[in-house]
């Protein structure tokens, strides 16, 4: 029996699912790691402001290091990309992209308590730009690459890494030129993992939350154009482009837009309403999402950018001097519309820019959707749940985009899963973009676990 028993535990030692789990030094290395890659400046101010390059030749090394053969790829000097593929045991199963991007928005450092490049580790936390968004998440890419690689691990299906340059600006150094140009590294991809999902979110009543995304907003980055008579300040002018580019911002920012509930958000709330013991209809007549969203407090955060499309004005550009009326002026604004939802999206800012200021699109990207029941999100579900017993993983629509909006040119469903447990008031949300980021340790050490374990069975 003994020796029948030894058997079958070798047996399960050749399935990728019944690996040892990852060692100390992957646990290591991940804080390291993501210290590291914030140490390297990739601030992107967009327009191009930008160089990805070492930190893409950073991440290289540490795959080549595993045994796997990195591609460096550029569109402009410098905006670097990185990908390598990880074969898997078996040839027929469809492949997985596993992708993050190296560029960080910029950092104020008068604002900071650290230096937000310095990737100081203190007191069990790692500090700096990126340290959520996302080279977090990087670093547990590589830990877990390297890992495989002393154990000996296999995973299922191909998996492709990417790290890619320019994620926050337009993509086009990035996720838009790998898959406008080099579509062949990614045969055989149909799904994808990336950033903003299987986070710990605290609801405030002592729940523990993991959102996995499963769809995304589009990106309507819009510039408004209001044109008129130019003239002395002094004068009556009943052509003024200022004054009409502000009536139609006016209107724009005042507009409540219309609730539609996507097939991921209706997923979300049936699945709260159960949490919380509440009994919502979203398809009922006379469904009130708003009501609904009032009830889950705190929780509504993760629901309520997405219920509707939005238009944000952010920037106001117009005049020289203040006795001369212009006779142009513009204007930018944030648009998100959800899946399915850009025919009205237009079809609105026809109605509220009017016919004295024209619209188009700065930058536009599609809306996205992925499957709630699909395989792979049970699986993303069950690697959360063994590792994180306590929580509850609920299936959610992010507000902004991805990457993965990129990869979808490629028929690729992207899902968002870059796991971390954090503790009760640490604001995950509140980092991305925000002063003072940073990611604790053991958030990181939680990450590579699931990581691992996800992508050995996925």
């Amino acid at each position: 029996m003994a020796s029948q028993q030894q058997d079958q535990d070798q047996d399960q030692e050749q399935e990728p699912g019944h690996r040892a789990p990852v060692d100390a030094r992957a646990l290591d290395e991940v804080v390291a790691f993501t210290s590291e890659l914030i140490r390297i400046d990739t601030t992107n101010r967009g327009g191009g402001d930008c160089r990805e390059r070492p930190a893409a030749e950073y991440a290289a090394e540490r795959l080549a290091d595993a045994g796997l053969t990195p591609t460096l790829l550029e569109r402009t000097p410098g905006r670097t990309n990185v990908v390598a593929r990880i074969e898997g045991t078996d040839p027929g199963a469809d492949a997985l992209l596993v992708h993050g991007h190296l560029d960080v928005v910029p950092a104020e450092a008068a604002d900071w308590s650290v230096d937000p490049f310095s990737g100081e580790v203190r007191d069990g936390v790692v500090w700096g730009r990126g340290a959520i968004d996302m080279k977090n998440m990087d670093a547990m890419i590589l830990s877990v690459v390297r890992n495989w690689a002393r154990a000996g691990v296999r995973p299922r299906r191909d998996i492709v890494i990417a790290f890619t340059a320019d994620e926050e600006a337009s993509a086009e150094d990035g996720s838009g030129f790998l898959a406008d140009r080099h579509a062949p590294l990614f045969e055989g991809c149909t799904e994808g993992i990336s950033e903003s999902g299987a986070f710990t979110f605290h609801d405030g009543r002592g729940n523990q939350l993991y959102p996995i995304a499963a769809g995304e907003r589009g990106t309507g980055w819009l510039k408004l154009t209001a044109r008129g008579k130019a003239g002395h300040g002094s004068k009556v002018n009943r052509a003024n482009a200022v004054s009409r580019l502000a009536a139609a911002i006016a209107r724009i920012g005042e507009h409540r837009w219309p609730v539609r509930i996507t097939p991921t958000v209706r997923a979300s709330l049936v699945e709260l309403a159960a949490l919380y013991g509440l009994e919502p209809d979203p398809e009922a007549p006379g469904f009130d999402v708003d009501a609904f969203l009032e009830k889950l407090g705190p929780t509504a955060a993760l629901v309520e950018a997405t219920v509707r499309n939005s238009a944000n004005p952010t920037m106001l550009q117009s005049g020289y001097k203040v006795n001369v009326i212009p006779g142009e002026a513009v204007a930018y604004v944030d648009g998100r519309f959800l899946p399915g939802g850009e025919e009205e999206f237009r079809h609105t800012l026809d109605l509220l820019t009017g016919p004295d200021v024209d619209w188009e699109f700065h930058h536009r990207e599609v809306a996205l959707q992925a499957p709630v029941h699909s395989s792979t999100y049970a699986k993303m579900r069950a690697a959360v749940e063994e590792f994180a017993p306590e929580g509850h993983v609920v299936p959610y629509c992010m507000s902004g985009g991805t990457d993965a909006k990129q990869f979808s040119r490629l028929g690729i469903t992207g899902y968002g899963f870059s796991p971390l447990r954090t503790p009760e008031g640490f604001d995950y949300q509140a980092l991305f973009h925000g002063v003072d980021e940073c990611v604790p340790v053991d958030a990181l050490h939680f990450g590579v676990r699931v990581l691992d374990r996800f992508l050995r069975t996925a």
